[in-house]
């Protein structure tokens, strides 16, 4: 999977949340489904996006769910 498809569905699950007016609950529901429903392999390659890029062509909302799963993956 290129990384240009990953980052599109990556925003297209934080496009569905997105209109959650609480912002912390849906920033916790994208990293939810990240850690969920998307594979390892998935995941992971998200992370090394994120570590190289910063999350360069991420939401904001997808950001900030992909630095708590950053976080996930350090601890």
């Amino acid at each position: 999977m290129s990384n240009e498809h990953l980052l599109e569905m990556a925003n297209d699950i934080g496009a569905y949340f997105v209109s959650d007016k609480n912002h912390a609950r849906a920033r916790d529901a994208v990293h939810q489904h990240f850690r969920r429903f998307w594979e390892p392999r998935m995941r992971q390659k998200l992370l090394a996006h994120f570590a190289l890029t910063g999350g360069a062509g991420l939401d904001p909302l997808v950001l900030e769910a992909v630095a708590e799963l950053a976080k996930d993956a350090a601890s």
